[in-house]
């Protein structure tokens, strides 16, 4: 056989086993459609889409959508709307080369398909392949970019992508090219909440789209490809570059001459500055909590912990590319958003710090006040937050800075309780484990000095003592002691807090208010983690739900090892060398933390009750010194005088007691030595409470003389509320026991998030010389040379 019929034998032979392989392949497909349900499946798109756009009139694509927040009482908080309608452009107003430029850089087959062009579908496809799995051309035509944007979400599903084939096709049928480019045109996203030519005209450009020149043109059609990515006003270099593509690509398809095009290119593109507005800090709360409710809702995973700083890169690219598209939805989609936030709470809390910082009157020449303070309060029986402040009450023009939810700071030993002594707890110590407290190589120091040798854990805590927490932490390893944030979904916690001087609050970025309000009601609520979200529930106008707060429970820490904690943090209030000894809320049992940064820069007070758990702080936007500033000072005069409001007519109720524990670690100690220090401990105590007495009454007549005024009025009203309410109370117990038993059996870990996103983490500030006073003097300073960032108390 010669070698020409051998190639053309070879030829012929793989060309049939081709067919063969593309035949089983139908085969198989034909099998799986018809034996897996798909067949049903898809017929059911097909009969939606069909009915969609049956349904549909050209009102359908001018249609504005008005969305609604409401707060825990059902009254409006917010209204969310775009004017789509008043910029809306017929066919003949919209400019011809802005219909030339979309056609020619998103579909340049328009004219020729009937709705879909399954090559461009194909070639898409193969180039996701080839670059791993990264979107680098669109197979959508116009018709159906049409169809997502007006029936359809942006969840990415083989479901979604086939109904919205079918509406493409069904829209040609039923209306011309000229109508679908006109309503594509009026309804496309042009990105920062434009919807349509017009209002991407008047946003970017302050001029009409009739009165646009080329290079304009050009430089808006060019946006909808990815609105996040070519964001003019973060990203106008990358804007610029696709502007210029677009303008080769008419180029290329005559509609632009050359010297039009150079001329075009040449350009310099100058952004209009964008209206300036207001919002609170509950409208911006929702409005973030809405969004991530809706990006849950199209299958966005959250992701709290990277391996690289590569990885944390390609993910917040993602996250904040999916949080344009649902914020932007968020304001067209006319949802009604039911939230759990409640405006007398609200009130109460913005009252209390406004209150608290009112001796602080510097402001920033944009005349925002320097010293701030931000809180969260969450309620324990959801676990969903009902109040937020992210500043003082500043009705400021272009202000939206919510520093409980959007600054991070470093929280000194209010850390403590999360990453150090709740897991020492989890690992064999009890709260009468005896610890050394003394001064070591390497370490850090207590205020002034002094050290007090063998103590129980317990007082360790309630002191906040840094040498014992650094002790502890290295024995549990950094990497435990962090682990237990990840859990909790904290946002900015990177590898390099991995290290000792996170004991006592230094970690890299920061934390929120909001993250140490949602951690420590994690303690409170047995050691089950809840989200804290103010979402409760988001419908469309007509009712239809769209996403639900299931209020899923993760087990963070051990319930015996969170009821011991909160057993030692009340101790903070009730002990005579408590942090917090001078703000005790009356009759209603407390627990709590203080925190304090090095140079007085920042201030925290993290605590709860039965009912609720609040986290304030105090500082400047830009970390400056703070005279006075201590956890038990202002964030704790803040928190208490807050946490009295809000208890009124609260019956007291204490929390669950933990086991009782009597064995106690003695791995640094000898038998001896140990109880020679169970001895020296009732000696010491034999010996204070003579000069403790006197000096704590001293210290309480000259530094709590309001918070006792406070706690009598407290004590008073709870001893009515007590005698008239226990109804009230036999009612909170049993939800309380319904809460517990319901707490023993979770695990089930939601992704929902935390990232702090969109919006600014500070201002420019300037320092504060102030001479107020702290009302709490027994907070320790630690000196913590060598160490990166070390907070105290």
């Amino acid at each position: 056989m010669s070698s020409t019929k051998k190639k053309k034998h070879s030829g012929a032979k793989k060309f049939l086993i081709v067919q063969l392989v593309i035949l089983g392949i139908i085969l198989a497909f034909v099998g799986y459609y018809y034996g897996s349900g798909l067949a049903g499946k898809i017929s059911k798109l097909k009969a939606d889409a069909d009915k969609a756009v049956a349904e549909s009139n050209r009102d359908t694509f001018k249609r504005e959508e008005t969305g609604v927040a409401y707060d825990s009482d059902g009254k409006t908080i917010a209204v969310l709307k775009k004017d789509k309608d008043v910029y809306y452009l017929t066919y003949d107003e919209i400019p011809v080369e802005v219909r030339q430029a979309i056609v020619s850089i998103e579909d340049k087959k328009f004219e020729e398909h009937h709705g879909v062009d399954f090559m461009a579908i194909v070639r898409a496809a193969f180039a996701v392949i080839r670059h791993n799995g990264e979107k680098t051309q669109g197979g959508s035509t116009i018709t159906q970019q049409l169809a997502r944007n007006i029936f359809l979400t942006q969840k990415k599903t083989y479901e979604r992508k086939i109904e919205e084939i079918f509406i493409a096709l069904d829209l040609e049928k039923k209306y011309t090219k000229h109508d679908i480019l006109e309503f594509y045109l009026n309804n496309v996203y042009f990105g920062n909440g434009y919807y349509g030519i017009e209002a991407a005209a008047q946003g970017y450009f302050r001029k009409d789209a009739v009165d646009l020149d080329t290079s304009q043109i050009a430089f808006l059609c060019g946006l909808p490809n990815a609105p996040s990515r070519y964001d003019p006003r973060l990203h106008l270099s990358a804007a610029v570059s696709r502007r210029n593509r677009v303008l080769k690509n008419m180029h290329e398809d005559g509609v632009l001459g050359e010297s039009d095009y150079q001329k075009a290119v040449a350009e310099k593109i100058k952004i209009s500055k964008p209206k300036q507005y207001y919002q609170n800090y509950m409208e911006t709360y929702v409005y973030w909590c809405a969004t991530r409710a809706l990006m849950d809702v199209d299958g966005f995973k959250f992701q709290y912990k990277f391996k690289d700083n590569a990885e944390k890169k390609a993910y917040q690219k993602k996250y904040y590319e999916e949080y344009s598209i649902c914020n932007d939805r968020l304001y067209t989609g006319g949802y009604r958003i039911y939230t759990t936030l409640n405006r007398r709470v609200q009130k109460q809390l913005q009252a209390s710090i406004n209150d608290g910082l009112k001796g602080f009157g510097d402001k920033t020449k944009n005349g925002i006040y320097k010293t701030q303070g931000a809180g969260v309060c969450i309620d324990n029986d959801t676990g969903s937050v009902i109040a937020i402040v992210g500043g003082r009450s500043q009705k400021i023009t272009g202000y939206t800075l919510n520093r409980a939810f959007q600054s991070y700071r470093q929280p000194g030993s209010s850390i403590k309780p999360l990453i150090v002594y709740t897991p020492a707890l989890e690992n064999g110590y009890t709260a009468n484990t005896i610890v050394d407290d003394h001064k070591f190589e390497g370490g850090p120091s207590n205020a002034g000095g002094g050290y007090h040798g063998k103590i129980k854990l317990s007082e360790a805590v309630q002191r906040s003592l840094n040498t014992v927490a650094w002790q502890i932490f290295d024995k549990l390893t950094p990497k435990v002691g962090i682990s237990y944030l990840y859990k909790m979904k904290f946002s900015n916690i990177v590898k390099t807090d991995e290290t000792l001087a996170s004991s006592l609050g230094g970690v890299t970025n920061g934390v929120s208010p909001l993250e140490m309000a949602k951690a420590y009601a994690t303690i409170e609520n047995d050691g089950s983690y809840r989200d804290p979200t103010c979402i409760d529930r988001i419908t469309t106008a007509d009712g239809k739900k769209v996403w639900e707060n299931h209020r899923k429970e993760t087990v963070v820490y051990t319930k015996e090892a969170s009821r011991e904690m909160v057993d030692i943090l009340k101790g903070v209030f009730t002990t005579s060398w408590g942090t917090g000894r001078a703000l005790k809320l009356g009759t209603m049992p407390c627990a709590g933390k203080t925190g304090t940064t090095n140079d007085y820069k920042d201030g925290w007070f993290c605590g709860f009750t039965r009912y609720y758990t609040t986290a304030i702080w105090v500082g400047n936007d830009q970390p400056v010194r703070l005279y006075g500033l201590q956890g038990a000072s202002y964030p704790g005069h803040i928190w208490q005088n807050f946490m009295l409001k809000v208890h009124q007519n609260k019956s007291p109720i204490d929390f669950e007691k933990p086991t009782q524990v009597t064995g106690e670690i003695r791995e640094d100690i000898s038998t001896d030595e140990a109880s020679q220090a169970e001895q020296d401990l009732k000696d010491q105590k034999a010996a204070e409470n003579a000069t403790t007495d006197t000096k704590t009454q001293s210290t309480d007549n000259s530094t709590k003389q309001n918070t006792d005024n406070s706690t009598k009025k407290t004590q008073n009203t709870t001893q009515n509320s007590t005698q008239n309410n226990s109804q009230d109370t036999g009612n909170k117990n049993q939800t309380t026991t319904n809460n517990t038993q319901n707490q023993q059996s979770t695990g089930e870990n939601t992704q929902n998030a935390n990232t702090n996103g969109n919006a600014n983490q500070n201002t420019s500030q300037q320092t504060t010389d102030n001479n107020q006073n702290a009302d709490a003097n027994n907070e320790n300073k630690a000196d913590t040379s060598g160490t990166n960032n070390s907070g105290n108390q």
